[in-house]
């Protein structure tokens, strides 16, 4: 039943997005305000260019108490080798690749435009809903 599930079902559209010149405490403010462990980081037109991660901030915390440099920005710090999944991707393998990857959220893409995030909780989720319409033993 689970393989029928594709991403578009669980994934949220409603996300925080960073931009590249924002700067990096700023980042991890808003990180802290909305729970995230990450987010995307896009261009004018919406297109993933890096995904700024909680352990990517950790750089600048290093950085401050060492050599009392706050001045990173997202850009400085975010990783651009991105991991992403399409909407129709079905929701049994992306569980097989956060597993493989060890990420807890991805950046879903279509057409090169982000449309929305799926996340480790989504795919657990997918699975209790599923798992509750089941037949009892």
């Amino acid at each position: 039943m689970l393989k029928s599930v594709t991403v578009k079902d669980y994934m949220t559209s409603a996300m925080i997005t960073m931009k590249p010149h924002v700067d990096i405490v700023e980042a991890a403010q808003t990180l802290l305000e909305y729970r995230l462990s990450g987010a995307p980081v896009v261009d004018n037109h919406n297109r993933v260019i890096g995904f700024l991660s909680e352990k990517d901030c950790l750089h600048t915390v290093l950085s401050a108490v060492y050599n009392q440099d706050y001045g990173d920005l997202v850009s400085d710090r975010m990783s651009t080798q991105l991991k992403t999944v399409h909407p129709s991707d079905n929701i049994t393998d992306v569980a097989e690749k956060f597993l493989k990857d060890g990420v807890r959220m991805y950046p879903v893409i279509e057409k090169d435009v982000l449309v929305g995030m799926i996340s480790r909780q989504s795919v657990l989720n997918a699975f209790c809903r599923l798992s509750a319409t089941r037949p009892k033993k």
